[in-house]
């Protein structure tokens, strides 16, 4: 018999097999400081493009004085157990209503985070006998509540609604013959890794020929899209035509916590079943305040969703008209698309970090496939013209020195040692 630990102690994985090298750096850097559009890291000032502020709310001083009272008032503790035996109360039951409202839904129910609400939602609301039919580019949270889904399952090309359609006549199919199930169909409101919308509105078209439920993940487009910021949904002109709307407030609401709305007899079954809620503390008292006053801030501040989508807009176009290829986003999240090994890719993050004082993600193999790099930046309604001119500037010249192939290293630098 073999030790357990013994399978991983001796392959790392895929990204763990760099731990050493990239720890502090690349994986885990840590940023200091106010959180805003300029941070510390490693001792300086930069630039960040990596945060999910859309709307600037972290630190907004109306936001950070509601959560200091909610804490006084408070504590950390209240409610305490489980929504269902003892830790329920009027202000979470007013911060699932006002959401259900903002959403234009009958009922909304919490949850402690996005990840775990997500998996869990996929588990009460599919059976064995059910069919899920979801985007092959859906985020992680909703892949793996997919594979635990006991029953089958049917990925369709991303946002390609024919795909769909071949994957709902599969699923129509396989429905027919069991006898028994329902088929739920998964897609996002707004991919973040790649900032397009899910075609919601061509998705929900195709209920007039299958039966199913649309289940739409809406991270990235809660606060930032649609004329109220209520979402992709209302972008598109389909909120009514989604049977399960699901967000996080980690995103627009720069908090911790999560919530799904839809039809009154959904949500309550989903409420009485679902597992990672009835076993798990209630959401502490001070996110639930601070959520409310969140909510508050997204209804009548319609100016930062506003200011979010002009520093959108100054970005994406800059990178255009300097030749970057940015995809196609039609969010606030920006791809910048590159071609060039891992090596290259870590060299000049190093450089952008290190020379031009720019921070921001990347992504490269195997997330995506060999010889791509993804820089994803994401702008807030807290980023300056300034920031946007030194970004451009620093991309136009890295971008040349990549092309030159200036990056061109032998391995990964060892930036525990460079501490």
């Amino acid at each position: 018999m073999a030790d357990i630990f013994e399978k991983f102690l001796k392959n790392q994985g895929p990204l763990g097999q760099h731990r050493k090298r990239a720890h502090g750096y690349f994986a885990f850097p840590k940023l200091v400081g106010e959180i805003g559009n300029r941070m510390e890291f490693r001792g300086k000032e930069k630039i960040v493009w990596s945060l999910n502020n859309y709307l600037g709310l972290a630190n907004h001083p109306e936001i950070r004085k509601a959560d200091a009272d909610a804490a006084a008032q408070y504590g950390l503790a209240l409610p305490m157990g489980a929504r269902m035996m003892s830790g329920n109360s009027d202000l979470h039951e007013q911060l699932e209503a006002e959401l259900a409202a903002f959403e234009g839904k009958e009922d909304a129910i919490l949850f402690n985070f996005g990840y775990q609400g997500m998996v869990s939602l996929i588990d009460v609301l599919c059976g064995r006998h059910d069919v899920i039919v979801y985007d092959a580019e859906s985020h992680a949270c909703i892949i793996d509540g997919v594979r635990l889904h006991a029953g089958h399952r049917y990925v369709f090309k991303h946002n390609d609604v024919n795909d769909c359609e071949k994957q709902l006549q599969r699923a129509t199919a396989l429905i027919e013959k069991q006898g028994t199930g329902g088929i739920l169909v998964i897609t996002e409101g707004v991919f973040g890794m790649a900032g397009d919308q899910g075609r919601l509105k061509e998705i929900a078209d195709l209920k007039k020929k299958y039966e199913f439920r649309l289940f739409v993940d809406d991270a990235h487009g809660f606060g930032t899209l649609g004329k109220t910021g209520a979402g992709a949904g209302e972008e598109q002109g389909v909120q009514d035509e989604i049977d399960v709307y699901f967000s996080t407030f980690a995103k627009s609401m720069a908090s911790i916590g999560a919530f799904a709305a839809g039809e009154k007899n959904v949500i309550d079954f989903i409420r009485y079943n679902i597992r990672s809620q009835i076993f798990a503390k209630s959401l502490p008292m001070p996110l639930v305040v601070g959520n409310l006053k969140r909510l508050d801030m997204l209804r009548k501040h319609p100016e930062l969703k506003d200011k979010l989508w002009s520093n959108a807009r100054k970005l994406q176009e800059g990178l255009k008209q300097k030749g970057f290829d940015i995809g196609k986003t039609d969010s606030v999240v920006t791809p910048v698309y590159m071609k060039g090994g891992v090596e290259e890719a870590t060299a000049m993050v190093m450089d952008l970090r290190e020379n031009y004082d720019i921070f921001c993600s990347i992504v490269v193999y195997p997330v995506i496939p060999k010889g791509h790099i993804i820089f994803r930046l994401i702008p807030t309604a807290t980023h300056t013209d300034e920031d946007i001119a030194l970004t451009l500037q620093a991309f136009e010249e890295t971008k040349k020195k990549l092309d030159a192939g200036e990056y061109r290293v032998e391995a990964i630098p060892d930036m525990a040692e460079a501490r």
